[in-house]
């Protein structure tokens, strides 16, 4: 369980450093201590309103509709960890995202000449199993003006402050000018939010798959950058 009154992973690191020397500690400790929280992002404005009734795991299909949403089918799935590898159980994750056509399914996106796909979901949650896993169908990201591919994540527990983070896609040229991925000063933590998309080879729907881990600090101090 991750409790805000834990002793914090820097403190830790400096007092076992200033015990014993750093050099001195066996290196899959030193990996343990050294794992970073996953860095903050802002919400954004197309969080819903109201969560859908719809809001399961698979955004590629939406309930009463026969279609299949518009896009590359994509299998992301992650860990929901604490920095020092922990599992964390019972974790709600959500992620919402535009749509093939670059569109929110929210009221906000006002950008009426754009059609929206009806038959992609927009958002949706899961629960962290034992392990911290969770899983989700979704479509590979698109740009929209003035920003790089991405998908909203929030996270959230009983025992532990929300965290909200935006997901990347590796290799979109985008990135290299996108005002929030680039407000991660440290490349580390930046690049920890940039993720391959690639071809998945067990899948029938010609699917691509995407891994993405979160490591909430425990501490409780999530998100710092």
């Amino acid at each position: 369980m991750i409790t805000k009154t834990a002793f914090g992973r820097r403190r830790l690191l400096r007092a076992l450093a200033a015990a014993a020397g750093l050099a001195l500690l066996p290196a899959s400790l030193v990996r343990a201590l050294e794992r970073s929280a996953t860095p903050a992002q802002p919400r954004g404005p197309f969080y819903p309103r109201e969560i859908p009734l719809d809001s399961d795991s698979d955004l590629v299909r939406v309930a009463g509709r026969a279609g299949l949403a518009k896009g590359e089918v994509t299998h992301l799935f992650g860990h929901v960890t604490d920095d020092r590898g922990r599992p964390v159980a019972g974790t709600r994750v959500e992620i919402w995202q535009c749509d093939a056509n670059g569109r929110y399914h929210h009221p906000g996106d006002r950008r009426d000449d754009i059609p929206r796909d009806p038959d992609f979901q927009g958002y949706g949650q899961a629960t962290t199993g034992a392990d911290g896993a969770y899983r989700f169908r979704t479509i590979r990201p698109v740009p929209y003006p003035g920003r790089a591919p991405h998908i909203h994540f929030a996270v959230s527990g009983p025992d532990f402050e929300p965290l909200v983070t935006q997901m990347y896609l590796r290799g979109a040229p985008e990135n290299a000018d996108d005002f929030l991925l680039n407000s991660i000063r440290d490349r580390a933590l930046r690049d920890s939010l940039v993720v391959a998309f690639e071809p998945w080879t067990e899948s029938d729907d010609a699917a691509l798959v995407a891994r993405f881990e979160i490591v909430l600090a425990a501490d409780g101090r999530f998100g710092r950058r």
